[in-house]
């Protein structure tokens, strides 16, 4: 059957939708799904190493998102406008891809003042998207000077649907605790989930941590809306397999030992770095790969990820790895037994 944008609807409850993280990490829900045999269990999270054994490999991401979310006004009318950072186009130039927001009020050749004393100013000069534009940050300091100051002025960039203000603890909580490389948008969510006492654990099991780099940006998460597709077309995101990640999952393929990509941006960039053999190699690039039913998966026979969106780019990757019908029937058995949502919700294992 030829999937469809249709197919990936179900009833989300608004209540359902985590507005904050678990009081601790690992405290979260976790549902355990058995591929083979469609069997669910309902487990915690800190029971995930029960079905992992010595010589399995977990890869994670080892992205850190930015203080991605900035609040300018614009010149003469003063109007607050959200800026949104998504990508750095050029480093000399102080060139950003963004998203705005009102995107109707900002045209080509506007400028945005930021802070209360203004220090930062940037100038539209291009439009990418109906919502996106292209910035020039006129800034005088180093580079280092600069970057620091968009730190500054930048806050952690929860979700929209988490509808309450930012929390110091999102600054925290919305990282995983093994976050290094700096450059994602938004948190491979499924990460989110692991505590120090979680991966000593699965360490001293003889569990093989693999670590990769994908910045989530905004082709994870920019809707899908056209009903075939194959002609939806996502927006590349730059990642990296490192040559001890490759050899890991290598090693643990060869000795059929069980490979589990923590979180959708994992799997996709492991899919967009195969070999012949069906393992994978040491890759720098970029990936506009979108995953959908039918899709055969090379490298990974299991996956972590969290709850998803009706409709996104995320549910459908995971309807690829695990069935369709099989993937329904676990996101309605969530919504029956209460599970918690998104970013900041509960954890599924497919095995």
């Amino acid at each position: 059957m030829k999937m469809k944008l249709s197919h990936f609807h179900y009833d989300l409850p608004q209540e359902l939708i985590a507005q904050h993280p678990a009081s601790f990490r690992d405290d979260a829900r976790l549902m355990v799904v058995h591929k083979d045999t469609g069997k669910i269990e309902h487990r915690l999270f800190s029971d995930l190493v029960d079905y992992f054994s010595e010589g399995d490999c977990l890869v994670l991401n080892n992205t850190k998102v930015f203080p991605a979310r900035m609040w300018g006004n614009k010149e003469k009318t003063g109007a607050l406008i959200e800026v949104f950072l998504l990508r750095e186009l050029n480093s000399e130039s102080r060139l950003w891809d963004v998203l705005v927001d009102p995107a109707r009020k900002i045209r080509i050749g506007n400028k945005l003042y930021f802070g209360d004393d203004d220090s930062l100013v940037a100038e539209v000069i291009d439009n990418t998207t109906s919502r996106g534009r292209t910035l020039r940050f006129l800034y005088d300091g180093s580079y280092e000077e600069f970057r620091i100051k968009l730190r500054e002025m930048g806050e952690t960039p929860i979700p929209k649907y988490i509808e309450r203000p930012l929390e110091p603890e999102d600054e925290d909580r919305y990282q995983s605790i093994f976050a290094e490389v700096e450059g994602a948008v938004a948190a491979p969510v499924a990460s989110l989930h692991f505590s120090k006492n979680m991966l000593k654990r699965l360490e001293i099991k003889g569990v093989d941590l693999a670590k990769m780099t994908m910045h989530v940006g905004l082709g994870t998460f920019r809707n899908v809306e056209v009903e075939d597709l194959s002609k939806h077309k996502m927006d590349s995101e730059q990642f990296w397999i490192y040559q001890e990640t490759a050899d890991a999952v290598n090693k643990a393929k060869a000795n059929r030992k069980r490979i589990c990509a923590v979180g959708t941006t994992v799997i996709r960039a492991m899919e967009s770095s195969t070999t012949t053999e069906r393992g994978i190699k040491a890759t720098s690039s970029w990936t506009n790969k979108f995953i959908f039913p039918p899709y055969e998966f090379k490298v990974a026979d299991s996956l972590l990820t969290n709850f998803h969106e009706p409709q996104s780019t995320l549910l459908m990757l995971t309807s690829a790895f695990a069935g369709h019908e099989l993937t329904m029937e676990v996101y309605n058995t969530a919504v029956k037994e209460g599970y918690r949502f998104l970013c900041y919700g509960d954890a599924v294992l497919f095995i």
